[in-house]
C-alpha cells in the first residue's frame, strides 16, 4: 500500500484537534475512517506515529518527524492546484507575531511591482520557525533565533524595542520608559515565540515576577487586564493597537534584529532578489 493524501490529511488533522473525534468533524468523514487511515499509514511506514490513550493523542518521536513532512507534503499539493489553476508561483512568508510591522504594506506593494506574476501570502504560524520547520513557510520572519542549527538567517533590519502596559498604568504618563522600570514590575514572556526573553536585563536586576503566555494574543490579553508589562520589538506596537493599551519605547534597550530565514540548503526561488526588496525597506 503507498501513502495516499488522505492518510496525512488525516494524520494532521487528529494532531490539530487533539482528538480523533474531533478530526473527524474537521474532515467531515467518520471517526473510525480517520482511524482506519492512520493505522494504514502506521502500516505502510512501518513505525507507529501516535500514542495513544482515552484522554489524549501524541506524536511519537518518530510522528515529530513525519508530522513535519505530511505538512510540507499537504502543502505542495495544494500549491500544486493553485498553479494549475491560476498559473502563479507563491512564496509562503511566515511570522509568529507580527510581519513587517508598519514596512508591510510598502512590502505588498513593492512586492506586486517586482514580482507581477508571483502571489505573496503572509501568515501567521506560532513557532519558533514560523512554520519553516513545519512545512507552511518557504520563508520566515524572525526577531529571535530558534533553538536550531538547521536555517540559514540573513539580518534584513532592526527594530526599537516597546513596553505594552495599560493606559492607567503608572508608567504610561511617561514618554520612554527604562528596563529597570520595567523589571519592577510584573513581566507577560512568551519563552517559545516571543521576541523579548530575560537575558535582555543584566542578571542582577530581571523582573522578579513573569507571566507565561502562549502567543501574541494571550500576552496582550494578559497585559490589557493589567496583570503585566511586555517588551516586544516595533512591529508588535505597530501591528496591535489595542484599546486601553499603550506602548512606550524602552530607551535604553538594545534592538531587536529582524531576520530572514529559510530552512538549510531550501532557499527559495528567488531568494536574493527577496532579501534585497526585504533589506531595502528598513534604514541603513
Amino acid at each position: 500500500m503507498d501513502v495516499e493524501l488522505r492518510h496525512l490529511r488525516s494524520l494532521v488533522a487528529v494532531v490539530d484537534a487533539g482528538s480523533f473525534t474531533d478530526a473527524a468533524i474537521e474532515l467531515g468523514i467518520s471517526q473510525a475512517a480517520v482511524s482506519r487511515n492512520i493505522a494504514a499509514l502506521e502500516r505502510t511506514l512501518g513505525v507507529r506515529l501516535l500514542h495513544r490513550t482515552t484522554r489524549s493523542v501524541e506524536l511519537t518521536i518518530v510522528g515529530e518527524r513525519v508530522i513535519q513532512r505530511a505538512r510540507r507534503t499537504l502543502s505542495a499539493v495544494t500549491d500544486l492546484r493553485h498553479a494549475a489553476l491560476v498559473g502563479n508561483e507563491i512564496l509562503r512568508i511566515g511570522y509568529a507575531w507580527s510581519a513587517l510591522g508598519k514596512y508591510t504594506p510598502e512590502f505588498q506593494r513593492q512586492w506586486a511591482a517586482a514580482f507581477p506574476h508571483s502571489e505573496l501570502r503572509l501568515n501567521r504560524t506560532n513557532t519558533p520557525t514560523a512554520g519553516l520547520h513545519e512545512g507552511t513557510s518557504d520563508l520566515a520572519i524572525l526577531r529571535r533565533l530558534p533553538l536550531t542549527h538547521r536555517l540559514e538567517v540573513f539580518v534584513i533590519g532592526e527594530e526599537k524595542r516597546y513596553c505594552a502596559m495599560t493606559a492607567g498604568h503608572r508608567l504610561a504618563g511617561r514618554r520612554s520608559v527604562t528596563l529597570a522600570q520595567v523589571a519592577a514590575c510584573p513581566l507577560a514572556v512568551d519563552r517559545r515565540t516571543g521576541s523579548t526573553q530575560l537575558d535582555l536585563w543584566p542578571k542582577d536586576n530581571r523582573p522578579a515576577e513573569v507571566v507565561e503566555t502562549d502567543d501574541v494574543d494571550d500576552w496582550l490579553t494578559v497585559i490589557g487586564s493589567g496583570q503585566a508589562l511586555g517588551v516586544t520589538a516595533e512591529s508588535t506596537a505597530h501591528q496591535y493597537r489595542r484599546s486601553g493599551l499603550v506602548y512606550r519605547p524602552v530607551r535604553d534597550a538594545p534592538p531587536a534584529p529582524v531576520y530572514a530565514a529559510w530552512n538549510e540548503g531550501e532557499p527559495p526561488a528567488g531568494h536574493q532578489a527577496v532579501l534585497a526588496l526585504l533589506r531595502n525597506l528598513y534604514p541603513s
